[in-house]
């Protein structure tokens, strides 16, 4: 079985309940989630041999964390222990034309003031075939920029594939401040994946022709984007989210894997949105095993597409779907109808 290691932040997510705004009224609902977390429990769902690496307190909070993770078969050995907080992120759920609301609380938090030695990457490794991490966890600070670098090359020397989700957050960082850091891990990188905004605010590189607000996608210019990418880092395969905002509600989903010689598009689906948040984790995760699992180009964005659209069906940010779930979508069941 092929063994995957995440890297990163798992917050506790407090949201009000279904499509409140913030103390609409007194009551809020607690969970867990964060970038590459999420990408680990989409893997455990799907079979893979999932592990997830980070740096949370001792207290009960922190213990539940883990626990969340662990409920789902993710790996949890090599959480580190120790520091003060669980970092935290206040979710208000967008409908129709009311956007959606992210406020983070996460400054201190035990991974930000994580230090380099915590982390044994040649024990971690070991054994490991995949290595997952996204751009938001070398935004929590230069400590963490030295961190992925660290594991990255550990990576490497093990022969272990990498791979990185762009996932520019400019609550975080600057973007010159994301293109310096980005630019250095990238280097190590064989899977990039990003989608119609990031490659702008993180490289500069845009597609032309392109309005993500008016709905007009450019597949020639995501073609365009994914090739610059790949010449520019040497990626072996370069996967482009394509979100067409009708709504907060509405959207429609599909993607493009390009692997050095093919653009290879997804089916599109027209979304109507439970729950984005974790959307486009759930597509990287959806990536990486039909990778693992040898499927074409066209087969593996099919996959991971799916997967995706899935995930917009599923409150909270863990995608809980499985691979017969994601390929009865992917195969062209997308009816919604009652399975008895």
């Amino acid at each position: 079985m092929s063994k995957v290691i995440t890297f990163g932040e798992i917050m506790l997510r407090l949201a009000p309940n279904g499509y409140y705004r913030f103390f609409q009224n007194d009551q809020m609902q607690a969970t867990f989630g964060g970038g590459e977390a999420n990408v680990a429990v989409s893997l455990a769902n799907f079979g893979i041999d999932s592990a997830y690496v980070t740096k949370l307190p001792k207290h009960a909070i922190g213990q539940a964390a883990v626990d969340s993770l662990r409920y789902f078969g993710v790996d949890t050995s090599n959480i580190v222990r120790g520091g003060d907080r669980v970092g935290i992120y206040y979710l208000e759920k967008g409908a129709a034309q009311r956007g959606s609301v992210c406020i983070y609380d996460r400054a201190h938090s035990a991974i930000q003031e994580a230090k380099a030695e915590d982390f044994d990457w040649d024990a971690i490794f070991e054994g490991a075939d995949w290595f997952h991490f996204t751009g938001i966890t070398p935004a929590l600070g230069a400590n963490l920029v030295e961190i992925c670098r660290q594991a990255c090359i550990a990576a490497k020397a093990k022969g272990v594939k990498i791979s990185c989700d762009l996932n520019y957050r400019g609550k975080l960082w600057t973007r010159d401040q994301a293109r310096e850091a980005m630019t250095d891990l990238c280097q190590y990188v064989d899977v990039c994946i990003s989608n119609e905004e990031d490659a702008k605010d993180v490289f500069g590189i845009e597609a032309e022709g392109t309005d993500i607000y008016g709905g007009k996608l450019n597949h020639e210019g995501y073609k365009s984007v994914a090739k610059q990418l790949a010449d520019k880092f040497g990626f072996d395969k370069v996967a482009i989210t394509l979100r067409t905002s009708i709504s907060a509600s509405d959207n429609d989903w599909a993607g493009m894997l390009y692997d050095g010689e093919n653009y290879c598009f997804s089916k599109s689906y027209h979304l109507h949105i439970v729950d984005r948040v974790g959307g486009g984790d759930s597509f990287g995760a959806g990536l990486i095993y039909s990778l693992l699992n040898g499927k074409s180009t066209q087969d593996a964005i099919e996959f991971a597409v799916a997967a995706s659209a899935l995930k917009h069906s599923i409150e909270g940010d863990f995608n809980r779907v499985s691979v017969a779930e994601v390929e009865k979508l992917s195969g062209g069941d997308g009816s919604g109808r009652v399975q008895r």
